[in-house]
């Protein structure tokens, strides 16, 4: 597959920024759901931690980006289990 795709990109040199640009996309994504994956508030083992949720600082900020929300101001609503 991989000597076809090569022999496609050496008689049609236009497909080459598209064939980068879906490399590029793919490793984005890929490293986003890695980044995903390790979060603290994800739980692979649910025998040592079954309610990871809990142990997360209300100060986390849960989103890639937050344009309005400041997080290292908000306090805790609630009480400790």
């Amino acid at each position: 597959m991989l000597r076809t795709m090569l022999q496609q990109l050496k008689k049609h040199p236009a497909l080459i920024p598209q064939f980068c640009f879906l490399v590029l996309g793919m490793g984005g994504a890929s490293l986003y759901l890695a980044r995903l994956a390790k979060g603290p508030h994800v739980s692979w083992c649910h025998k040592t931690n079954p309610e990871p949720w809990n142990q997360v600082s209300p100060t986390y900020q849960y989103k890639f980006v937050a344009i309005e929300t400041d997080y290292k101001n908000l306090k805790k609503e609630g009480p400790d289990f």
